[in-house]
């Protein structure tokens, strides 16, 4: 490919195709209402696309019936509830050299810039809301479960499903990550209806890396228990426990 943004077979950048962001532009300066499936297999910034479209579905390499996925949520006939599974970055430049090999600014475990969407985003055609998490037990053993609990409520007027995500940090890991998603749950939801999701969160849920021996393990100290609906934690889904 002998075009902007590729090299060889390689891409070279993470943004659109300056041809196709220009027709996006062209037919929202027509005055068309643009809806923007794209295909792709990682990441994209779309920062021009969240102005020149009405929307964007994201719909990866969706195989043999993808064009009938596509078409039912589209057309209301299946409310969508999926969560990206990787960062969507708003630019190239919000990458590292792809030389450099330390993890500062990679992934949302490292991320300290915000990104276009984080992990773990998704939308649905009804909203949701998250109460204030709780924990069992704010001091537990090495070995121990400990259980999260949250209220959840569909809050819109259609069926829908949400998707609690719980994140953990080690406290005084400074070389940690900030963040690591360590459990999840998908809660089917009606209109205006409210449930407890209950998560536990086995040991191996405070399993970090030890640099003294070189080996991911259990340690004791204190962490952070995050939650919420993505990667993106709202600043009072915050909870603390300490690990004997």
């Amino acid at each position: 490919v002998n075009s902007p943004g590729f090299a060889g077979g390689d891409r070279t950048s993470i943004e659109l195709p300056q041809v196709q962001r220009d027709i996006l532009k062209a037919l929202k300066k027509a005055g068309k209402k643009v809806v923007f499936v794209n295909c792709s297999g990682s990441a994209v910034a779309l920062v021009p696309e969240m102005e020149s479209c009405d929307a964007i579905l994201q719909a990866w390499y969706p195989g043999q019936a993808g064009g009938l996925a596509v078409a039912d949520v589209l057309f209301g006939d299946f409310n969508p509830s999926g969560k990206l599974p990787v960062t969507f970055y708003k630019n190239t430049d919000q990458l590292p050299d792809f030389e450099d090999y330390s993890m500062k600014n990679r992934t949302y475990r490292y991320m300290t810039e915000v990104p276009l969407f984080p992990f773990g985003y998704g939308l649905s055609y009804t909203t949701f809301n998250i109460s204030k998490g709780r924990l069992n037990k704010k001091t537990i053993s090495a070995g121990q479960d400990l259980n999260f609990k949250v209220n959840v409520k569909n809050t819109g007027k259609y069926d829908g499903a949400e998707v609690i995500q719980v994140y953990v940090r080690k406290v005084d890991d400074a070389e940690g990550p900030i963040k690591s998603l360590r459990a999840f749950r998908r809660v089917p939801l009606k209109a205006g209806e409210t449930c407890v999701v209950s998560i536990d969160l086995l040991p191996t849920t405070f399993e970090f890396f030890d640099p003294t021996t070189n080996t991911m393990r259990i340690m004791p100290g204190k962490y952070e228990i995050m939650y919420g609906n993505s990667s993106d934690i709202p600043s009072g889904n915050k909870l603390s426990v300490t690990l004997r």
